[in-house]
C-alpha cells in the first residue's frame, strides 16, 4: 500500500514518523493511496484543512486522540485494508468585519463567536432569515457539527450528536440573557446567521475551527458546505459512532 505520511512537529509523532517511514517507505502525496496522520486531534484537523481527496487514517501521538486511532507500528498495512471510512462535512463560515470586508472559511468541528474585549457580547441571531433571537448577552456562542459535538461545544454544556444525525447544535456560552439560555437543535438545511449588537463597543470575534480567527466582526453566516467533504478512517469497531455513544456514557 502506498502510504504518504505526514507528522505534527511533537518529538513523540517526529520519532514515529521516522519509525514508520523507515519501516513502510514515503509514498509521494501525489502517487499515495492514503495519508497516515502522527498527532493529535488539531493536528488532524490541520491534515484535513490542507485539502485531499483521500482519506486521512490517524494515530494519536498527542493528548486525546477523538479523531485518531492508538498508535502502533506493527501491521499498519493490514489496519489500513480493514479500516471504516467516515466521511464529515464542514460547515461554510461567511464574516463580515467593521471595515467592510468579507472573510470565508471552513469548519469540520465548529464555528465560535467569542467576545473580544472586557465586556459581554450582544448577538441578534437568525435561521433561514427569520429572527429568533433577538438579543443574546454571552461570552460568545458556536455551530457544531456532530464530528466536532463532543470538542468545544460539549465544554460549553452543548448536546452530543450522533455521527449520522442531520443537525447541527447551537450553543451559548455564558448567557447571561435569556438566562442559561442552552440553545438549539438546527438541521444541517439551516443558515444561521449572527449579528453582532453595539460591535465597536463590545468587539467579537468569529473563529473557524480555532484555525481561521476574524475580528473585530459585525455579521457572521453559517452553513452547511454539501459539496466538500472529508474521509476520515478508523479501526473496525472505533469509528465515531462508537466513540460519540462512549461519551455519552463515560
Amino acid at each position: 500500500m502506498r502510504i504518504h505520511f505526514v507528522a505534527s512537529t511533537v518529538d513523540s509523532a517526529q520519532h514515529a514518523l521516522a519509525g514508520l517511514t523507515t519501516r513502510y517507505g514515503q509514498a509521494p502525496r501525489g502517487d499515495a493511496e492514503v495519508i497516515v496522520a502522527l498527532g493529535g486531534d488539531g493536528f488532524m484537523l490541520q491534515t484535513l484543512h490542507e485539502g485531499t481527496d483521500l482519506p486521512v487514517y490517524g494515530m494519536n501521538c498527542g493528548t486525546i486522540g477523538f479523531l485518531m486511532n492508538d498508535y502502533a507500528e506493527e501491521a499498519l498495512v493490514e489496519r489500513l485494508q480493514e479500516a471504516e471510512l467516515a466521511e464529515l462535512k464542514p460547515l461554510a463560515m461567511r464574516a463580515g468585519t467593521v471595515d467592510g470586508a468579507v472573510h470565508e472559511a471552513l469548519a469540520i468541528n465548529e464555528v465560535a463567536l467569542l467576545r473580544a474585549g472586557p465586556q459581554a457580547a450582544k448577538l441578534k441571531i437568525s435561521v433561514n432569515g427569520r429572527v429568533r433571537l433577538p438579543e443574546l448577552v454571552c461570552d460568545g456562542a458556536l455551530i457544531s457539527t456532530p464530528a466536532g459535538s463532543t470538542a468545544y461545544n460539549y465544554s460549553a454544556h452543548g448536546p452530543i450528536l450522533p455521527i449520522g444525525a442531520d443537525v447541527l447544535a447551537l450553543t451559548a456560552m455564558a448567557a447571561f440573557r435569556p438566562r442559561r439560555w442552552r440553545g438549539a437543535i438546527l438541521p444541517t438545511t439551516a443558515v444561521v446567521r449572527f449579528d453582532v449588537l453595539e460591535a465597536e463597543k463590545r468587539p467579537v470575534m468569529a473563529d473557524a475551527d480555532s484555525r481561521h480567527s476574524v475580528k473585530p466582526v459585525t455579521w457572521v453566516e453559517i452553513s452547511s458546505a454539501p459539496t466538500t467533504t472529508y474521509g476520515i478512517l478508523f479501526d473496525p469497531g472505533h469509528g465515531l459512532e462508537e466513540r460519540l455513544m462512549r461519551e455519552q456514557f463515560a
